[in-house]
């Protein structure tokens, strides 16, 4: 019995029956009103379930269930919580006609309590699907339960990081077990190297959406397997495979036992490419031919891609994969070399890459943000091999944020009385949004500082709590925490918190510590900057760079001007995000895909100092923020260095200047200005809603009409695209293009261009290719860059015309086909011009998807 736990649990009264379907449904995770239901019951419980109100419920006192069940006030504000929960979820119809859209991802991102997150992937994948629910989508996700989730940190007094990891016993969760008819559990069998293994299905209600998590800790799973989902991103490379086998086929094969059709499947990231392999099988074993399911299962799947290096891509041995996957192979009737193909990169032959089966097994690809998709169409441009990167199928959407998750509750009182209570509901609209200008500034300032002030009072308590903890000095905590003070939130506060990979660069600005000494301990206009975040367990540099920082703060010039804060989650996310000044960013130029973490500081109003690299480079508006331009150096050092001053000459001159310019009554109005700016020109552009609607109206709406199409009749339509694309592929290696008509530099205003060329096609008809005229001008010089926010129903390009030749009945000497132009040009000016010939169907979801292009 020693060390045995017992748990003694209270009994709710009759009055409070309906707590536990609050805490079932993570609309508490971004309705306030509830979470604070929670939070009174007892704040220090809350704090010590990391704010977890199923936790709460078994462990909260008896008796203050029962005062509070006499509390005419909490009863009140109980049944408001209720009815508010009731209302959202009554409204339960997907609007308007939307495909069924089923989400994968391999972490979420819901709440602090929730742990099965470990930065901003999961974290965007849990804002997404919030939106989803607000939205009333058409709309189910996908996932893997892990037992530990990611891990804690502490930091000790040295600066080393230690990452502890808890079991979390599924009860303390929001989930439930997913049973059939007669109350048995429903689980899933997967094929991993010559067993079976068997995962449970949990159910966790995200409002509206529904998000299905599997786990693998099954009596029936050998040792080893019930460990598949016991740690996120955990154990070797054997681990992550089968936790990737789980997500994408058991998550495919528990959505069909659960009698769920998606028109459309989203992979957010590589790791669940494994599901294109499961509906392969699912067609083949209905008998289509393997090239045909190809294009079926294709033309109904969407991929995000949100790493922009080829070094981030999950990659596995040939030998480890052909191991654990020999039983799928059979069952798709491919042979082994075949079978490696679906997933190998040209780059690297030798491996089974992940991103290369989603390219494969999709026709729909984004990343993003506009930066991003640029650079994911160049790193992933050998996959449509003649095409030029920004002719081919990788569009973008850049990211946003689920609003009412991270608008801190002061500001969301503050519009409700300025705005009015319909703001919730115009997220979207720019003009509305204008009325901030209206707000006095002495009212938007002071709720600003009251925000500030809660932040202040949140960083001290937990660092009061580590050093509690660690048995530090209170001395040296005065110390540290002493410009940390909520009653004169008056000391220029900047924010770095993320993932510390070292791409991103947390000690840029201690390059110059002398200068940054000199700047932070300026008596007249002090600065704290506030660091958190997690080096991976694995990234050696990543710690390096926290042990530099924590060493830092203990440093005389810096204590109490740099503070490193443990543990970084949700919970302290939402807090800095909400209180810092200034939130840093500084990534090496296109090495950040988006970032949101900005985009949540500036819907609170507070003002990004950031590389354009990402979203900002989309966001800033020169008045609202700072955007810092990359460095065009090619030396890391000398690009360090230039962008390093960049920051801290732009901290001295513009940023301190600005805030400590104050007014009679304390208000710097030139710094209200801009931060109303940040609010006003963000939250229309970069609310989760706005990214929603942009993936249904650019990919997943073509998904899946894309599949209706070559499903109609049997899949006639698949079999004829199958068919087809072989005929092209093999013809083309000899098909040619040549100019047979005289060119001319002039062509007058109101006058037709006319060109003939002769193409040799190789069998093929005319109608199988499409040859096109495309001008780009150049004086005056065209703007080529792709639309912000989203390229997908982007507007027609000033400065760029495409015109089609139209076959003619006469044949070349040598017996190619003539083809003739005639257009009257759309615009004048001086146009550098190409003519190009590509393969072409009335089938293709993308005109350029088989990546063959010629040009003259």
């Amino acid at each position: 019995m020693r060390n045995a736990l017992l748990e003694v649990t209270p009994e709710l009264p009759g009055e409070l029956a309906r707590l536990p379907e609050l805490a079932a449904n993570l609309f508490f995770s971004w309705h306030r009103p509830i979470r604070a239901l929670f939070e009174d019951l007892d704040p220090e419980l809350w704090k010590q379930t990391n704010g977890n109100p199923r936790l709460m419920l078994r462990c909260v006192n008896q008796g203050t269930l029962e005062r509070c069940a006499r509390d005419a006030g909490y009863l009140e504000r109980y049944q408001r919580a209720l009815a508010s929960l009731d209302s959202y979820l009554q409204v339960d119809t997907p609007a308007g006609e939307a495909p069924l859209v089923a989400y994968f991802c391999a972490e979420y991102g819901f709440h602090e309590s929730f742990p099965i997150y470990s930065g901003g992937l999961g974290v965007l994948a849990g804002d997404y699907c919030k939106a989803a629910s607000d939205e009333r989508a058409n709309f189910i996700a996908v996932g893997l339960l892990y037992e530990q989730g990611y891990f804690t940190q502490t930091v000790d007094n040295d600066g080393v990081q230690h990452a502890e990891y808890r079991e979390r016993d599924p009860r303390d969760l929001p989930v439930e077990p997913v049973r059939d008819a007669s109350g048995a559990w429903l689980r899933v069998s997967v094929r991993i190297g010559g067993r079976e293994v068997v995962a449970r299905l949990w159910r966790a209600q995200v409002g509206r959406v529904p998000v299905y998590l599997l786990d693998t800790n099954c009596a029936e799973n050998a040792p080893s397997d019930r460990d598949i989902t016991h740690r996120l991103y955990g154990g070797d490379e054997s681990t992550r495979v089968r936790q990737e086998m789980i997500l994408g086929i058991g998550g495919v094969r528990a959505l069909r036992m659960l009698g769920v059709q998606p028109a459309a499947w989203h992979l957010n990231e590589g790791h669940a490419a494994f599901l294109i392999l499961e509906l392969l099988r699912e067609h083949l074993a209905g008998g289509l031919p393997f090239s045909a399911a190809q294009e079926a299962v294709a033309a109904g799947c969407v991929f995000t891609t949100h790493t922009p290096v080829a070094a981030g891509h999950d990659v596995f041995g040939l030998e480890l994969i052909v191991q654990h996957c020999e039983g799928l192979i059979r069952e798709l009737g491919l042979t082994v070399e075949r079978f490696l193909e679906l997933a190998r990169a040209p780059s690297a032959p030798g491996l089974f890459n992940m991103t290369r089966l989603a390219l494969n097994g999709t026709r729909h690809v984004n990343g993003v943000s506009r930066i991003h998709g640029a650079v994911s169409a160049r790193l992933c441009a050998d996959q449509w091999p003649e095409l030029r990167p920004e002719d081919n199928p990788v569009g973008f959407v850049t990211n946003g944020v689920h609003v009412p998750t991270f608008l801190h509750q002061r500001w969301m009182e503050f519009f409700d009385r300025e705005l009015g209570r319909e703001w919730r509901e115009r997220l979207r609209d720019a003009d509305f949004w204008s009325a901030l200008e209206r707000v006095p500034d002495e009212r938007y300032w002071a709720t600003a500082q009251d925000v500030k002030s809660r932040m202040l009072a949140n960083v001290r308590e937990r660092l009061q709590r580590e050093y509690e903890r660690k048995g530090g000095s209170p001395a040296q905590l005065r110390q540290i925490t002493r410009l940390l003070d909520p009653l004169r939130p008056a000391v220029l506060i900047l924010g770095f918190a993320r993932r510390f990979a070292t791409y991103k660069r947390a000690t840029l600005l201690l390059r110059d510590r002398a200068r940054l000494a000199r700047l932070v301990n300026d008596p007249e206009r002090p600065v704290v900057l506030l660091f958190a975040g997690k080096a991976h367990p694995a990234d050696e540099p990543a710690k390096h760079v926290l042990l530099e920082l924590r060493q830092l703060m203990m440093s005389q010039d810096f204590l109490g001007r740099i503070i490193f804060l443990e543990d970084y989650d949700l919970q302290l996310a939402r807090s800095l995000v909400s209180g810092v000044d200034i939130w840093l960013n500084n990534p090496i130029a296109q090495l950040e895909a988006s970032g949101t973490s900005g985009i949540k500081a500036a819907i609170n109003g507070r003002l990004n100092l950031s590389i354009l690299d990402g979203w900002w480079a989309e966001g800033w508006a020169q008045d609202n923020g700072w955007g810092i331009p990359p460095a065009n150096v090619q030396d890391p050092e000398r690009r360090d260095a230039l962008e390093a001053e960049l920051i801290l000459g732009t901290l001295e001159e513009e940023v301190l200047p600005l805030y400590y310019t104050r007014d009679e009554g304390g208000c710097p109005r030139a710094w209200v200005k801009r931060s109303k700016r940040a609010m006003m020109s963000v939250i229309p552009r970069f609310n989760m809603g706005r990214v929603l609607f942009d993936y249904t109206r650019g990919l997943y709406l073509p998904a899946a009409g894309q599949y209706r199409r070559l499903a109609a009749d049997g899949f006639t339509g698949a079999r004829t695209l199958a068919d087809w694309k072989q005929r092209v592929r093999a013809a083309w290696t000899r098909v040619s293009l040549k100019l047979i008509s005289d060119t001319t530099r002039d062509v007058p205003r109101g006058e037709r261009l006319r060109l003939r060329v002769a193409a040799g096609l190789n069998g093929l008809s005319p109608a199988d290719v499409r040859i096109e005229f495309v001008a780009r001008r150049l004086l005056p010089e065209a703007d080529l860059s792709p639309p912000p926010l989203c390229s997908y129903a982007a507007p027609q390009q000033a400065g760029v015309w495409h015109a089609a030749f139209k076959a003619t009945d006469e044949l070349d000497a040598d017996g190619a086909m003539i083809f003739a132009l005639d257009v009257e040009p759309s615009e004048c000016g001086q146009f550098r011009t190409e003519v190009r010939i590509y393969p072409w169907h009335e089938l293709l979801s993308h005109p350029c998807e088989l990546g063959l292009m010629k040009w003259l």
